[in-house]
């Protein structure tokens, strides 16, 4: 099956297509050296859990080191083979059978196997489980090296989700797993990706060696350590005095003192992770937010490219959407505008020309730089708000069960998919993240989804977004330029290499400079 691009599902599924073994493995030197990471958010022992993974980017920091999947995006390719060397789609879209690499091993030497990878998909609990569970109609296990899904229907993105969109493709040790039990697994987790696990103090290191047991090849550096640095300026400080090799997020200021400073290099990326304002009050008629002038005043209200040039050099990518540029589907909806005036307009036409208190803004205690701006932003067309930071995981947590029904949220997700898998999780009813929705939008969600006419559902597709657009359901804010420091001792760092994707990957090809 060839790629179209990233994040991409294979749309022509209607003849049977095979897809060659990936490269041969090559005998290399044994992993000498560690590489000491400082990472910007607390790491949370679910990370550490392929099946929780919860349709963001940051679990993927670590699962890209710890396990693999059948199939995952890799430089060049949005859906590499990996655990499974080869699959192939029937005809009808109703089948698909993958063929597992016989050299594939988990870290206690034990084969991957049919069974670990029927047991991880049924175990997987993450945010597409629901849409996952109701079109796969069971899993069959011919032998060891062969696993075969068959679908209640066929499901043009039944692909993307397995290998991108979600956790489901990601493969833990079945035997092991049913041993310890899903906490100690945590605790302890066995994987089949380029590192193992040695050691985990949560919020503060996480700890990794060399796999030398691993299918694509073997790592040159010996161990990774990712310290968890919250605090950006003691981050790059770290970096300046050679504490830690990789800094994640390095913005404003910092991010042009890093550039001057010899020997670091300033590694920015644009993320397939849009950033946005949400408003769970706007299905709420007696909220100001019911009112669509106000959702279109917030909108005006902000000031992307300032906060841009402020936060991230200018690195952000403003789109004007919550759906990444990148994804198949896009839709380019209306340029963005800042215009403070117009906003005060249409709050005073909605009946709100002294504003109003909005409440809380909830927001990722690591982008509070950001919502510190969008509150000043809004603040002066009248709709005044107080800052709620969070940390990491326990602000997606509270995001997806629901908890901020009323105030601001402010949201992003990196995570992989295309159009119609962002959807599903930020728009659609029941989304994982949806608190509301509209029938005209829901209605459109499964007609799109069982589409196999490629343009007949890239037009429906367009239609839900523009939809989404016109209700200003989201004020988008950008991509994010994602700006991270490297030092004197990194060789390659990663950064890049899958495009779109967040942090350093493959760990595999990470070097260190002789």
């Amino acid at each position: 099956m060839e790629s179209h691009g990233f994040g991409r599902p294979n749309i022509n599924l209607t003849r049977r297509e095979v897809l060659a073994a990936g490269a041969p493995r090559i005998a290399s030197a044994a992993p000498s050296g560690q590489l000491t990471y400082g990472v910007h958010v607390a790491l949370t022992p679910n990370w550490l859990d392929p099946a929780e993974t919860q349709g963001i980017i940051t679990p993927f920091m670590v699962l890209y080191a710890l396990h693999d999947a059948m199939v995952k995006p890799m430089p060049g390719k949005a859906e590499a083979p990996c655990l499974a060397e080869s699959w192939t789609a029937s005809a009808d879209g109703l089948t698909y059978d993958f063929v597992i690499r016989k050299e594939a091993k988990f870290h206690n030497g034990e084969p991957v196997t049919a069974e670990d990878v029927k047991f991880s998909y049924e175990r997987y609990r993450g945010t597409s489980h629901d849409l996952m569970k109701g079109n796969v109609a069971s899993i069959e296990t011919p032998d060891p090296q062969h696993v075969r899904f068959k679908l209640k229907k066929p499901w043009p993105d039944f692909l993307n989700f397995y290998s991108n969109a979600s956790g489901a493709g990601w493969i833990v040790p079945k035997k092991y797993v049913e041993k310890v039990g899903d906490e100690a697994f945590k605790q302890a987790p066995i994987g089949a990706g380029p590192y193992k696990f040695v050691s985990f103090t949560p919020g503060v290191e996480l700890v990794l060696e060399a796999f030398e047991g691993y299918w694509r090849k073997p790592p040159s550096v010996k161990r990774l350590v990712m310290k968890v640095i919250p605090d950006e300026a003691t981050r790059l400080a770290a970096l300046k005095h050679g504490e830690v090799d990789i800094a994640y997020s390095i913005r404003g200021e910092l991010a042009e003192e890093l550039e001057k400073t010899p020997g670091l290099a300033l590694k920015p990326v644009v993320l397939q992770a849009p950033n946005w304002l949400y408003f769970p009050e706007q299905w709420d008629p007696k909220s100001p937010w019911h009112d669509l002038r106000v959702r279109q005043a917030a909108n005006l209200a902000i000031d992307r490219e300032g906060m841009s040039q402020a936060l991230f050099l200018g690195y952000c990518k403003i789109t004007n959407s919550i759906i990444p540029y990148t994804f198949d589907f896009y839709w380019q909806p209306p340029a963005a505008a800042y215009d403070p005036g117009k906003a005060k307009k249409l709050m005073a036409e909605a009946g709100f020309a002294n504003g109003f208190d909005a409440g809380l803004l909830y927001c990722d205690s690591s982008y509070a730089n950001m919502a510190e701006i969008s509150a000043n932003n809004l603040g002066e067309i009248g709709i005044r708000t107080k800052l709620e930071p969070i940390e990491r995981a326990g602000f997606f947590a509270g995001y997806a069960s629901k908890k901020y029904t009323k105030g601001i949220i402010q949201g992003a997700s990196g995570a992989f998919g295309n159009a119609a898998t962002r959807l599903a999780a930020f728009v659609v009813k029941d989304g994982a993240f949806a608190y509301g929705s509209y029938p005209d939008i829901d209605a459109l969600y499964p007609q799109q989804a069982d589409e196999l006419d490629h343009e007949k559902r890239a037009s429906m597709l367009a239609k839900m977004q523009q939809l989404v657009h016109d209700k200003s359901i989201y004020a988008p804010i950008w991509q994010l330029g994602f700006l991270n420091g490297v030092g004197p001792r990194v060789g390659e760092a990663g950064f890049g290499q899958i495009p779109g994707f967040a942090y350093t990957a493959p760990f595999e090809d990470l070097t260190i400079k002789s």
